[in-house]
């Protein structure tokens, strides 16, 4: 067997998703091949070569490319894809972009989300926001599958020694275009990257008073999340958003702060390590997979905490 897996990427570096998506394709065994595409990639190529367990790095630079535009990397990966016995990506928003249209022209099912490999052909993917487990078998010709990089612990970034080889085919479908992107900038980690999380919920009240929350987070080098509520509340961005529909994350510490703990944000966030509730509600469901429950108002536990940091 010979397994591609999709490099999430910026043109610059290589996401800490790819070495999860990496080690789901080493449970399923055989040799794994990298795809880089993109534009002036060499970097993203070079580092893909020395992660561990990788044998060999396909690098596709055009500008076509560039953008990483699911029209054009589809039919690219549906074409390298047709010779491989597994084709794998991280369940980002790039992954989930590009693998269903790729399942769609090489006629297959997808397998979406993998927490788990059972065998080549089985594996296990959550449903209904995590409180079931399904155990799926595929018979698929070419099994296209999207990875949950909670589920897998990161392989080494370094130690591999893989040979680089150059893509010729470039796929312009002429149907989108890359028109612009703003980028939040912060100091504080990446949300789905971070050891620590900081997430707030409707019990903030406000936007203003996330303050709390990212004064905490500095302190710890934390980043913040919140929940859906606080989101459709107005009070942060929808990229902050943990939950089945937001952002899923497995820190080492997950503090939540204010939230009630619903069945839609526990599904992104009930495989951290070690979570922490603070909420003056002792009912709240959140108590329930918290290894550490407070009872208190927010607006004077957070800042206290922040004192003993």
């Amino acid at each position: 067997m010979t397994i591609l897996v999709i490099a999430e990427h910026d043109n610059k570096v290589v996401a800490p998703a790819t070495l999860n998506t990496v080690a789901a394709a080493a449970k399923i065994g055989g040799d794994i091949h990298v795809l880089v595409a993109g534009q002036n990639v060499g970097a993203v190529a070079e580092a893909a070569a020395k992660i561990a367990g990788v044998s060999k790095v396909l690098v596709a630079d055009n500008a076509a490319y560039a953008h990483q535009l699911p029209e054009n990397v589809a039919p690219l990966v549906a074409e390298l894809g047709a010779g491989y016995s597994h084709i794998l990506a991280a369940a980002t928003s790039n992954g989930k972009n590009i693998l269903p249209r790729v399942a769609a022209q090489l006629d297959v099912d997808q397998i979406s989300e993998i927490i788990s490999v059972e065998s080549a052909d089985t594996f296990k993917r959550p449903i209904y926001a995590g409180n079931a487990i399904a155990t799926v078998q595929s018979n698929a010709s070419v099994k296209v599958i999207t990875v949950r990089a909670t589920g897998f612990d990161p392989v080494a970034a370094e130690g591999g020694s893989a040979a680089v080889e150059a893509v010729a085919a470039v796929h312009d479908a002429g149907t989108s275009s890359f028109v612009g992107e703003e980028l939040a900038k912060s100091d504080r980690p990446e949300l789905t990257a971070a050891k620590i999380v900081v997430s707030g919920g409707r019990g903030m009240q406000n936007g203003d008073n996330f303050k709390h929350l990212y004064a905490l987070a500095d302190k710890l080098g934390a980043a913040v999340g919140a929940s859906r509520a606080a989101v459709d509340a107005g009070f942060v961005p929808n990229d902050m958003q943990v939950g089945q529909t937001g952002k899923i994350v497995a820190p080492q510490l997950y503090i939540a702060v204010g939230i009630s703990g619903a069945i839609q944000h526990l599904a992104g966030m009930k495989d951290s390590k070690v979570i922490v509730a603070i909420n003056k509600d002792e009912e709240a469901p959140i108590f329930q997979v918290a290894d550490y429950g407070l009872v208190a108002d927010l607006f004077e536990a957070v800042p206290e905490f922040e004192k003993l940091v």
